[in-house]
Order: C-alpha cells, then structure tokens, then sequence
C-alpha cells in the first residue's frame, strides 16, 4: 500500500512528525511550514491533506496509509473542492479580497469530505491589513477547519499570524541530496538534475517536471543560443531572440486558459452569475500569476549561466551547473571578466523583482537581455 507522506522528499523528520500527528489524532487547527524554497513545503502541505481527507488514510495504522484512492488523487492534482490552496495575487502579496474569500468560505460546511482544508503559500506575503482580517478565523476557525501556512521564514511572518500556528520547520537539502531527488523522481542523470534545480531556484518537484516537459527544455536551449550570441547581437537580434523565447514561454498560461474555460463551460449552467464574475476574476489571477512564474524561468536560467561564466573566469570550473553548454560559457568568459558577470547578476536579480510589480513582460525580458549583454561585453 502506498504513503502519502513518503512523498516528502528530503525532510524525514517533517514526514514523520505529521505521521505522527495524523496517527494519535493530534492535529491542531493551524500549521505554518517555514524552509528554504525548494524544501518541499507545498508538496508537504498536499500530502498532509491527502492524509487528512483519505477515507482510509487517517485511520490507519501508520496514517496516511494509502495516497492512491480517488480522494488523495483529486488532492495531488490540486482538484479535491475541500482542499484550497492560495498564493499571493497582488503586485505586492495578499489582497484584502483573498483573505475575506478564504474566511467567508471557511464558514461553508464541506462538499466532500468531513473536513476542509486551507494551503496559503507565503504567508510572510500577508500584510498588516489582511492578516487583521484573517487573525480571528486563524485562531478560532470551525471543528472541521485546518490551516497550513507556508513560509521562507518564521522572521518573515507577523508575529500575531505566527503565534496561532503550530510551526514546522524544513531543512535545506543538501544540493547533492536534492539532485539525487530529481535523479530519482526524473530517470535524468545528475547533470540535467543539477540544471533544472538551477532553472526552478532549488524546487524539487519543479525541477522534475521541467525535465520532463519538452517545452521548457527547448526555452532553455532558445535561450542560451541567445545569451552566446549576445557579444555579437545588434538590437533587433536582441529583440527578435526575446520574441521566440516569450512565444515559448506563453505555453503553461495557454494550457491553463484552456482549461479554465473548459471547466468554466461544464459550470456556467449550474452557477449564478456573480459565482461566474468571482471564478473569472480568479481565473484572470491565475492567469497572471502563471505568467509571472513562466517569465521567472527565463530570468533563472539567465542566472544559472552567467553565474557560470563567471565562476569559469575565476578559474572555478568545477562549480560550472550547465556542463553541457561549456564552451559557449568559456567562450564567452574569454571575452568578460568574473566583475563584469557579477554586475549582470545584480540586473539580472533586479529584473526578477520588476516581475512583480506587472512590468510589461516584453519590456522586461527585452531589459534584461540588453542588460546582460552590456554589462558582460560593452
């Protein structure tokens, strides 16, 4: 029989822990998970709740005890109506409509199972004003009600949203562990595993689907052409290279506006209309939220290879991740300096926060592509 919790890769002491609580019917009300990203906090909050809804799960011997009935399916795939999971929408974190949609909902009796369970990532995103708004619910929510909070850092969450959350703390994996992970969880060899953590920031179970997923692997390809001829680019070349690589990049946000509409036209007939205005101003934020993460791609993987030009001019050769594309990396490090590739990095980082705040996505992977070429080479 299968275990949900044995899909905690790389935190033995988290998986047991909430074995633990499900198995002596210990669990408390509101949780917040604190680690690194890439230690497998969301992964863990899923396969909790897949213990938690499973009909045969909780009561087993060891808790969690199955992890393939119809239940813990429609949770691992984020589809089970009593399990929610909410990142933040805002330019900034949280807006004041996703804490009072989490808290109105909290008050509904579940569809499915007999308890309904809340996943709010970064929760160190919630501000003064929608964490007021959340505190009550937070520290008194109803019987069948559970919280799992997700955060980089205990530091990072408000003080009155920590105190009423039981904390769970998550390790950094090792980098060779987590290849390791990948290795196993991808059938890919330690190099490619080495990349794609560098391509995801360290995201284990992104880093696997990035291997698996053609799309992405050929983004990484558009994209590192563009980066080895950038010495020898005019502008038009910049911009034409960044044109392709956004055409790829639009492939995940194009599958999920597929989707919704899809299951929007199975739903529309059944629900009132201002039910339908909520799910498309919801979808319409998924939607941008997807964007963001696909354009985060290009400016990780712009990271992880000037980070190997210069770590090539130092003479590091060793720490070099994208091993396949070594020439290009000390071609172009025979025409920069390790200075010069650290000073790309910081436009580079800063690129990654104009994300954020919904600058133009043309506009902002066009910036940083003339960034990096003028600052390795002009």
């Amino acid at each position: 029989m299968n275990d949900a919790f044995e899909n905690i890769l790389g935190q033995p002491k988290v998986r047991d822990y909430l074995r633990t609580a499900v198995t002596a019917e210990k669990v408390t009300h509101a949780y917040l998970f604190v680690g690194p990203a890439g230690s497998h906090k969301m992964l863990a909050a899923l396969s909790f709740s897949q213990a938690l809804l499973c009909p045969k799960g909780a009561k087993g011997p060891r808790g969690g005890e199955c992890g393939a009935c119809d239940a813990c399916g429609k949770v691992r795939r984020r589809k089970h109506p009593d399990v929610r999971v909410f990142e933040p929408e805002g330019a900034q974190g949280y807006l004041l409509e996703q804490v009072r949609d989490i808290v109105g909902d909290a008050s509904l009796a579940p569809i499915q199972a007999d308890r309904k369970i809340y996943i709010v990532d970064r929760a160190d995103l919630l501000s003064v004003q929608a964490a007021n708004a959340f505190l009550k619910t937070l520290e008194e929510p109803p019987d069948n009600v559970t919280f799992i909070l997700l955060a980089r850092s205990r530091e990072g969450v408000l003080p009155t949203v920590s105190s009423r959350c039981q904390i769970v703390p998550f390790r950094t994996i090792p980098s060779q562990e987590a290849c390791g992970i990948v290795v196993q969880n991808s059938g890919a060899n330690p190099e490619q595993a080495a990349f794609a953590l560098a391509a995801c920031d360290g995201s284990l179970t992104k880093a696997v689907a990035f291997l698996s997923s053609h799309k992405s692997m050929e983004l990484r390809g558009r994209l590192f052409g563009l980066l080895e001829r950038l010495r020898q680019a005019d502008d038009w070349d910049v911009i034409e290279g960044v044109r392709v690589l956004l055409d790829l990049s639009r492939a995940p946000t194009d599958e999920l506006r597929s989707r919704q509409e899809q299951e929007l036209a199975k739903n529309q007939d059944f629900l009132a209309k201002s039910a339908i205005r909520q799910i498309e101003a919801r979808n319409k934020r998924a939607l941008t939220a997807q964007t963001i993460e696909s354009l985060s791609r290009i400016v990780a993987l712009s990271r992880s290879w000037v980070r190997d030009v210069m770590a090539v001019c130092e003479g590091a050769s060793e720490l070099v991740v994208n091993v396949d594309v070594a020439d290009a990396l000390a071609d172009a490090a025979s025409h920069t300096s390790a200075a010069r590739a650290a000073r790309a990095l910081v436009d580079i980082d800063a690129s990654a926060q104009a994300l954020a705040y919904n600058v133009s996505p043309e506009t902002c992977i066009d910036a940083l592509m003339f960034d990096v070429r003028d600052r390795l080479y002009r």
